[in-house]
Parts: structure tokens; sequence; C-alpha cells
């Protein structure tokens, strides 16, 4: 290959781009990226950007003078707008074209809008670093800002802003914070959590209507409440950003479809992060995980088997989440679990594992950091669910 194409300027795709230089590709090098700075790093932008006055600049992900040093060429605020797989072209939006005789597609996620208020500006969401500043601008003390989503990011930001002494509701749609990821006791601690930190938490709450003023925003739930508000904050969640590819002839289901090593249908063409649905070997499932480490291990994944690597990518998925003064760390999947265990749950603690079809498959530790190591191993392991149970339960007594 004397030509390599990353487009997404995302954690996978800066990743894939170092990996190719370490694994000794010299030809050359081109990161597509739809937004105007170099990559950086997302998780900041619901915890330390809105906590504090943080520079821009401290998000990057690789100093501004790496891409020059590595060889690679950056195309910024240029996105992809087609794939022409025929004649091996990647389209960009000036109408440029970008020959490769390899491509790495890492383009992330994209926000989920809601219906009820679709582009109006007012709306404030949360996915770029112009978002966390615009949003961090509007943050003063006695204002009410009005969070719609549960998700974790929504939290965060709930979280964040409660710190900086706003007002803050939070409306769920589901029976608890969180409840798209875990049942039961998780989410309602979570409810507690933010409760007891002075947020007004409303689950089981749809969204009607936003009406907007020259005083704010009225948000009407469809059971006839109405709530006045000085922000509002869109957290429903994202969606693979995978539009331009249509038409290309890659196959896309929920993401992009990949074999377990990272390829895609197309020749020479390989997929990283958020986008990617492939089958994890260690949990026999298809799947697609919008994480940081995943993104990271993909994305260098993706770049040795583009040149020749072809060991499947087989991972345990982790995440982290930090609200008020704790830190929450989820390894694992949650999906399909037909079993969990209470380990540990106060007012500081929480640690619970999940089970499917007789085996261990997820465990969440908030205030035992000693515990997620131990669980990782045995979720890799396939741990007998009733083996990880009782010894639990002996490490307790």
């Amino acid at each position: 290959m004397d030509r390599i194409v990353v487009v997404g300027g995302s954690l996978a795709g800066v990743n894939a781009a170092e990996a190719l230089r370490e694994h000794g590709f010299n030809g050359e090098l081109t990161l597509v990226s739809a937004e105007e700075s170099l990559p950086y790093d997302r998780p900041p932008l619901s915890k330390q950007m809105l906590l504090e006055d943080m520079a821009p600049e401290k998000l990057l992900l690789k100093p501004t003078d790496w891409y020059e040093q590595n060889g690679v060429t950056v195309a910024l605020a240029n996105p992809a707008r087609r794939l022409d797989s025929a004649t091996q072209r990647v389209v960009l939006a000036d109408d440029s074209e970008l020959e490769y005789d390899g491509l790495v597609l890492a383009t992330g996620s994209s926000v989920r809008e809601l219906s009820v208020a679709h582009g109006d500006p007012r709306l404030h969401v949360l996915h770029s670093m112009e978002d966390a500043v615009r949003l961090r601008a509007e943050f003063a003390p006695g204002k009410h800002l009005v969070l719609v989503g549960g998700g974790f990011i929504g939290l965060e930001v709930a979280a964040a802003a409660r710190a900086q002494g706003l007002d803050v509701t939070v409306i769920a749609r589901g029976p608890a914070p969180l409840s798209r990821v875990f049942v039961g006791d998780v989410g309602q601690w979570y409810q507690g959590l933010h409760e007891r930190n002075g947020v007004d938490v409303r689950c089981g709450s749809a969204l009607e209507a936003i009406e907007w003023g020259v005083d704010g925003a009225v948000v009407t739930l469809k059971n006839g409440n109405v709530i006045k508000a000085d922000i509002v904050v869109a957290g429903v969640g994202s969606t693979p950003a995978v539009e331009w590819l249509a038409n290309s002839g890659i196959e896309l289901s929920n993401g992009v479809a990949c074999t377990p090593d990272l390829k895609t249908s197309l020749p020479n063409v390989v997929a990283a992060g958020d986008i990617v649905n492939w089958r994890n070997p260690i949990f026999g499932e298809q799947m697609r995980v919008e994480h940081w480490t995943n993104a990271v291990d993909q994305g260098r994944h993706a770049a040795s088997t583009l040149l020749g690597n072809r060991d499947p990518f087989a991972s345990v998925p982790y995440f982290w989440t930090d609200q008020f003064d704790t830190k929450m760390r989820f390894v694992g999947r949650t999906t399909g679990a037909d079993q969990t265990n209470i380990e540990t749950m106060t007012d500081d603690k929480l640690v619970a594992t999940f089970g499917r079809d007789g085996v261990l498959i997820g465990a969440v530790c908030i205030g035992s950091p000693r515990q997620l190591a131990k669980y990782k191993v045995a979720i890799q392991n396939r741990t007998p669910w009733d083996e990880a149970v009782e010894a639990s339960l002996t490490a307790a007594r």
C-alpha cells in the first residue's frame, strides 16, 4: 500500500494513524476531519470543560507538531461526503477527492436530535468542543437548566451544572436514569445520588413540547407538567455517523458491519470506533461499543488488520463516569442480562454484577476500584455465574 486515508478526526482515527506508522507504513497518510480543530479528547467536554475555564488546546489528542513529525497530512473542516469504492476515492465536502489503497473508517457518532426541537439553535447538545464552550458560557448560579435524557452524558452535565450553582431538572423517559443500560438498582442509585445533591429527577416523563420566549423556555411533558427553564440541554443518545457511506456498496447494519478482525465488506477498507458493528468472540455477541477505550484499541487493531494481521478483535468493554464526588467504573456488558447480584450498596458505594445464560458478563463498581480488575478477568474467562456469586459472598464474609 502506498496511500492510506483515515476518515474521521476521532480518537479511533488518530490511534489508527499512529499505529500505522508504528507498524512500519511509510506511504502517504491522510487524516480527514469534519471539525476545524485538530482531533481532541471528548470525555472532558461533559466534565472538566463545564466545571472550569479549560483552554481548548488542553484537550488535543496530540501536540500540533505531531502530525508533521509523523508525516500525517490533516484535512480539517472538510468532512467526507461520499465514498466511491469502484475507483477507491473519498470525495470531500469541497468536492476534492482522495485516492486510497487502504482506508480506515472512524467517523464516530452523531447526536440524536429531539424531534420537538429539530435544528433549533437555542437547544443545547454536547458533542463537540464548540458545544461545550457555548454551554459553559450560559452557566450562572441561580439559572435553571433542564436536561432531557437520563443517560451518562446527560447526568454528567447535570452534575457539572449543579456544581456551578445552577438549579437542575433531569427528565428521564425510563423508570430510572440509565435504564437503557442498567435495570433496577443501579439507575435508582444514581437517581438517589443526584437527588441528594439537589437535582430534581423526573422519571417516566416523556417530552411533549419546548416553547421558547424572551425569558427562556417552557418545557411541557406528556403528563401535563410544565417546567420553566433558562437553559435546555438534550442528551438523548447518539447514532453512528455513516450517512455519507450510503450507496458506497459497503454493508451497513447499526453502523458498519465488520468481520471479527474489523474488515468491512469492501476490499482494503477497515473500520474502528463507534461505527463498528462486529462479533466479539469473548461474548459470542454482535455489538457496537461507544466507549473511549474501545475507540483506542479498535483504532490500533484496524490499522494492523489493514497491514495484514488477521487476529480477531476481542475485548471486554470498559467505561467510566464521574458525577459529583463519585467515580463509576464498568466492565463488560448488560445487554440481555437475566441475573443481577448486588454485592455492596450504600450511599457512597455500589458493586453489582450481571449474568446471562449462566455466565458473568458485566460488573459495575462505584467507590470500589479494586474490584474492577478482578471482574474484568472473570468476564474475559467466561466465569460461570454461580461461581462468580459464590466468590463475592465468600469475599464479603
